[in-house]
């Protein structure tokens, strides 16, 4: 064996081993390397350390490659040596490698060698080889993690250097905001003083008796259709208005001296931020060092405390953003101030003004009394009016409600005739070859028994009418496995000899009968798409003590597999629509047993035990497993499901029932929902005829108190539950960015957790007597149909959004949707401004990223259009109201999918 030996191995360039020569016998020197001491250090050349720092991102690939290459470098020299020669350059390099200890070089040749190394020593040769190599592997994997280190060192400067930069950015917008209020506070002085002067010229008036009577005696004679105010009330009024305002002037001081204690400490900040640069230069001196080291095993161990020395000033950092953040408040608080103090500006004016008019026109009590008696007499007479003019429109609306509906009906009639009518006529495009090919296809499956000699007749005629739908269907399975296509064809039979499907809805709610959210009205909305199209369908609710009972007649419930399907229940089929993935209805094991159920049997890894409890099962899991078509309601959601993050848990289970896995976007009821005949609104309108929704939204602002003076102020809403799931810190965000950019702002809505509730109470009494902003938290069904006419925009930044209607029903009435791209908003709201996508299909603004620079981005383009290309916004308004949004295409998908899983039960019980 010792004459044989031919193992090379390569020293990777450590110090502290010492190497031996041997010869094979064949004139090869074999290289061994022996650990000579128990530390191990790096031995990195000056380039090779210049060119790690110059990588900010080292990979662990590339380091490992270098040492396979030095490894491959070093074998072909060893081999190479075919001199005695070598043995001492070798020993001169191992001279090299340590001065400290004394190298061990021997010279056998080969007749020696099988005669000095017995067994033993041969053992303990390779054993010493062994333990090198993995010396050598634990070496390789410390030289790693220091390089995984190293990054994370850099990868945190530059995210400290980021913050820093952004930190310098808004301390210096802070300063700046700090010099307007400076120049505002001077601006707020000589105000001041011109009230003060203001007062003095009406107390002067006030106490001049004698120029009042020839005030009087002037204003007697032409002025008699005027002002109604006396003179000395006029100035009694006046000066106490004037009075308050002073008032305000002195709060306004005390704010402006709490603003300048404010800026003082912005500027401990500042100096602050000075001292954490300091920091920051120091830490990046000690970076350089601990690079310049990192060649030294030794040094690694003072990695963890750098990262320690990197944590703590970040926490540093995150303390002086919070200050910055306080600070950037208290600036936001003086603009407030300063428009305050601009609107005391424009109240002093409008003082003066009526001061002016006051002193020119006045009327006496008397003729005021006959103008009211006159303007009541004529009030009574136009309310008489109205309400005959709105007895008269009701009747008028009904009729044309009543004509609408009939016309809806005669129009789906049509429709649904020419669609027959359309697959009924034969197929002229197709070669008979196709034909020919299709007819063997059947003959094969009647021959193989795969499908019943009646059922290959059918399908041959078919073939031979040159049927649509038989072509369709072919194309539609052609690369698909044959049970598929057998299952197919053969619900092409079914459709037509069934007399339609009966189809049960077991729901958690169902509008109007009992409704929560959107899936009340996604029961209703499909199951009446599917009665139209000749289904029986029934509905299966939970008897809930609210429950509007006198809507629901004969009261009859479903433990399906466990109970129904053993008493020959066996032929129906289960399809499992999930809205939210989100809620799972997990619960003890042990309560199945209270529901006739085993729950030994059911507690399984395989059917309903939680996935992250083996003692709790899992409702949703169970409706996944046990069913034999499971939808969501969207396909973008039915891809984020299928995720660890979007699936809460379940995205395993969803991966191994994929096949019966898929994603259908909800519709809504275009008949509830319907601007042109909704009577929640004061004023119906449609695509062709917006002059309804500027009426609508006046009206809107009059209910609320909200400014009407500028009719083209773009108007921005939100209706929702303030939930995390819809991105309540959006909203709150949106709520005064669109004020910002001056724009009205109504939210609808109300939340289940306190804490959101409580901070948008707050929100909602600083607005409380707002002229642009108004937040209701409570749901009104009929305030909500009129904000949604009344509304320009609508916004919807949901962190993750299964579905939404509220997207497809503002676009139904006129609102620009303002959504973030995810769920359903992502398949339903496509950008103006994306050049990828097809012009017709461009319906409002999107963003990515659930952050307050993605909402600016895309209300601010919003807004833009609306102020600055009136006719676009009008063209996109009318696209969008035109938007085919009902469930006539959704339901047609789930009538497909029932179709296709009856066909295929029917298929597996005759094979």
């Amino acid at each position: 064996m010792a004459s044989k030996l031919r193992t090379c191995f390569v020293c990777w360039n450590l110090s502290g081993f010492n190497c031996v020569n041997l010869s094979n016998g064949n004139g090869r020197i074999v290289r061994v390397s022996f650990p000579a001491s128990c530390k191990m250090r790096h031995r990195t050349t000056l380039s090779s350390l210049q060119h790690k720092r110059q990588q900010i991102k080292p990979s662990t690939e590339v380091g490992l490659r270098q040492n396979k290459d030095e490894e491959e470098d070093s074998e072909v020299s060893s081999n190479n040596d075919d001199s005695v020669d070598n043995t001492n350059e070798t020993k001169d390099s191992v001279d090299n490698t340590n001065e400290t200890e004394e190298p061990l070089v021997i010279n056998i040749n080969g007749a020696e060698l099988a005669k000095q190394l017995s067994g033993k020593q041969r053992e303990d040769l390779l054993g010493m080889i062994r333990n090198a190599e993995k010396n050598i592997l634990l070496l390789n994997q410390a030289r790693v993690r220091a390089l995984e280190d190293l990054e994370k060192i850099l990868a945190e400067k530059d995210a400290l250097q980021g913050e820093i930069n952004a930190l310098e950015a808004r301390l210096a917008e802070t300063d700046a905001r700090i010099k307007a209020a400076a120049q505002e506070k001077i601006r707020v002085e000589l105000l001041e003083q011109q009230l003060e002067k203001l007062r003095n010229e009406l107390a002067e008036k006030g106490g001049t008796e004698a120029r009042y009577e020839e005030l009087r005696d002037l204003q007697n004679g032409d002025l008699r259709d005027a002002n109604p105010l006396s003179n000395k009330g006029i100035i009694h009024s006046l000066t106490e208005e004037l009075n308050s305002l002073r008032t305000e002037n002195a709060s306004m001081k005390n704010d402006l001296e709490s603003f300048k204690t404010h800026i003082s400490v912005v500027k401990n900040d500042d100096e602050r931020l000075v001292a954490l640069e300091k920091e920051r230069s120091s830490l990046e001196s000690a970076l350089k060092d601990l690079e310049s080291k990192l060649c030294s095993q030794e040094d690694v161990s003072k990695l963890s405390i750098l990262t320690v020395e990197c944590k703590d000033l970040s926490g540093k950092v995150e303390n002086l953003q919070s200050l910055l953040d306080k600070a950037t408040k208290q600036a936001d608080q003086a603009v407030i101030v300063l428009q305050q103090n601009q609107d005391l500006r424009r109240k002093v004016d409008e003082l003066e003004t009526s001061l002016e008019e006051a002193n020119i026109h006045k009327l006496s009590s008397d003729q005021l009394q006959k103008y009211s008696e006159l303007m009541k007499q004529k009030i009574n007479v136009l309310e008489e009016r109205l309400q005959k003019s709105d007895e008269e429109l009701n009747s008028y609306i009904q009729l044309y409600q009543k004509s609408v509906k009939e016309f809806q009906d005669t129009l789906d009639t049509l429709k649904e005739q020419s669609k027959r009518k359309a697959l009924e006529e034969p197929v002229e495009d197709m070669p008979w070859e196709f034909w020919s090919q299709l007819l063997l296809l059947i003959d094969g499956w009647g021959i193989e028994k795969k499908i019943s000699v009646d059922d290959a007749s059918l399908l041959r005629e078919k073939v031979w009418r040159r049927d649509r739908r038989i072509s369709e269907t072919y194309m539609a399975y052609k690369k698909q496995s044959e049970p598929e296509a057998i299952s197919a064809f053969l619900g092409l039979l079914s459709s037509e000899t069934s007399q339609g499907l009966h189809v049960i809805h077991i729901a958690a709610e169902m509008a109007p009968v009992a409704k929560v959210g959107g899936l009340g009205d996604v029961v209703s909305g499909l199951g009446k798409a599917l009665q139209k199209k000749g289904h029986l369908v029934e509905i299966v609710l939970p008897k809930y003590d609210c429950m509007e009972y006198d809507r629901v007649c004969n009261l009859r419930a479903p433990l399906y597999w466990e109970i129904f399907v053993h008493k020959g229940l066996n032929s129906a089929r289960i399809c499992f629509t999930c809205h939210n993935f989100e809620y799972q209805g997990t619960a003890a094991a042990s309560e199945l047993d209270s529901c006739g159920l085993v729950s030994q049997n059911l507690n399984k890894s395989d059917k309903m035990q939680d996935n992250s409890a083996r003692d709790r099962v899992n409702s949703v899991k169970g409706g996944i497993v046990f069913s034999n078509i499971v939808t969501t309601v969207s396909p973008t959601y039915a891809q984020e499901v299928r995720t660890a993050e979007g699936g809460h848990g379940l995205h395993s289970t969803l991966s191994s029932h994929s096949r019966k896995f898929v994603g259908i976007l909800n519709g809504i009821d275009t008949d509830a929902w319907n601007p042109a005949t909704d009577a929640f609104l004061p004023v119906q309108y449609n695509a062709t005829d917006l002059q309804g929704k500027v009426e609508n939204k006046q009206a809107l602002r009059r209910k609320l108190g909200l400014s009407s003076a500028d009719i083209r102020r773009p108007l921005v809403a939100c209706i929702t539950r303030l939930v995390p799931q819809k991105g309540v810190h959006l909203i709150r965000h949106a709520i005064y960015l669109t004020f910002e950019l001056g724009g009205q702002f109504v939210l609808l809505g109300s939340s289940p957790v306190p804490h959101i509730q409580k901070e948008f109470e707050g929100i909602a009494n600083h607005f409380q007597n707002h002229d642009h902003v108004r937040l209701i938290l409570k749901y009104d069904e009929s305030l909500s149909h009129a904000i949604y006419a009344a509304s320009d925009m609508f916004i919807i930044p949901s962190i993750f959004e299964p579905c939404g209607l509220t997207q497809m029903i503002s676009m139904r009435y006129g609102a620009i949707p303002i959504v973030r791209k995810t769920g359903g908003l992502n398949d339903s709201v496509f950008d103006v401004d994306d050049d990828t996508i097809p012009s017709q299909f461009r319906n409002g603004f999107t963003f990515v990223n659930p952050d307050e620079q993605g909402l600016n981005g895309a209300l601010v383009r919003a807004l833009n259009l609306f102020k600055n290309n009136p006719e676009r916004w009008k063209q996109l308004v009318q696209k969008d109201m035109n938007i085919d949004f009902s469930w006539e295409t959704s339901s047609a998908e789930y009538e497909d999918l029932y179709l296709k899983s009856v066909a295929r039960a029917k298929a597996a019980k005759r094979a």
